[in-house]
């Protein structure tokens, strides 16, 4: 009997550690994730803009239904450019006042803007490198909160995290680091190549080798469906800052086709793509104009044709055919 229990007991003792074993075997890797936690309905979308590069905002209207917003933000060394464009505004918005929320959550007035036919424009700069933009008919804020009566405030840019605010009004958001074990087979290293297309693939300008102050005549040669219309670009690095402008004339648009959206892009070497503007081409239209500016150091130039439903302050990466090669003309 006691020799039978003693087997018993060993046996029992075996599994347990060929169980310990086989669990031992398991490799795991502990991967920090970042997460960013910010209230449900995108209170606080406060970010670092980074250097030498353009970025289009998104403005999410709050309560005014069919409204849309756009801003493109410029940051060099020492000031940020800020454009806004807003459309489809009801009719008794005559006005609205543009602010930028800094990780304090203190408001600074950017100006204001005049509404007219349901859209608003605007431009300015700001030493303010990291903050959020919210519009609003209030006049005097000071300081942001969840309550305050706005009518657009900014998405967070595609690739860009919010950063916490230092000391919140409301309810604090932050990028917050969860530790999180999981087998080694799972875990995934994430990369930051960039794969673009061949169709959107153009050389390099060259803008260093540009005289700044100095217009640089550019000439298109269509082809596809564009094959017959005419368009002249002209560059001019400004000899302040690390700022081009960028003019394309179109001409003999009747060629075109019509009801298409044209879309002109600028691309660095690092294949970031800015917007740099768009026409519709519409029946009897012959001539149209696209003037943008951008900070990048050099860049190619790009023509697409894009959807309709695409071209309203949506669309911020080409999608669509190429239709335009570039030549310098010295």
């Amino acid at each position: 009997m006691k020799k039978n229990l003693s087997t018993i007991l060993g046996a029992a003792m075996l599994l347990l550690f060929l169980a310990a074993v086989s669990v031992s075997q398991v490799q795991t890797t502990t991967v920090t994730r970042v997460q960013t936690v910010q209230n449900p309905d995108g209170t606080y979308t406060i970010v670092d803009y980074p250097v030498g590069k353009s970025t289009v905002v998104t403005l999410n209207p709050v309560g005014l239904s069919g409204a849309t917003g756009m801003a493109t933000i410029l940051r060099d060394p020492n000031l940020t450019t800020i454009k806004l464009n807003l459309t489809s505004l009801p009719a008794e918005i005559t006005a609205l006042n543009v602010y930028a929320v800094d990780p304090a959550g203190v408001a600074t007035l950017l100006g204001p803007i005049e509404v007219a036919n349901g859209v608003g424009t605007f431009a300015t700069t700001t030493p303010l490198s990291k903050f959020m933009l919210v519009a609003s008919p209030d006049a005097d804020l000071t300081a942001y909160a969840p309550t305050t009566h706005v009518y657009f405030r900014s998405a967070v840019p595609a690739g860009l995290t919010v950063i916490p605010l230092t000391n919140a009004v409301g309810e604090q958001i932050g990028a917050v680091a969860v530790p999180t074990t999981v087998p080694a087979e799972v875990a995934v290293v994430p990369t930051t190549d960039v794969v673009i297309p061949t169709d959107y693939t153009v050389p390099m300008l060259g803008i260093p080798t540009f005289k700044r102050g100095d217009e640089t005549k550019l000439k298109v040669n269509f082809s596809g469906a564009m094959e017959g219309a005419r368009a002249n670009i002209f560059i001019e690095p400004r000899k302040r800052g690390n700022v081009t402008e960028v003019r394309m004339r179109f001409h003999q648009l009747k060629e075109a086709p019509k009801g298409q959206g044209y879309i002109l892009w600028a691309i660095s070497p690092d294949n970031q793509f800015q917007r740099l503007g768009e026409i519709i081409n519409v029946k009897g239209r012959n001539e149209a104009e696209i003037k943008s500016e951008t900070s990048f150091n050099d860049f190619g130039l790009l023509l697409t044709t894009e959807d309709l439903g695409m071209t309203k302050g949506t669309i911020i990466k080409p999608s669509g055919h190429r239709v335009g090669v570039i030549e310098v003309i010295r």
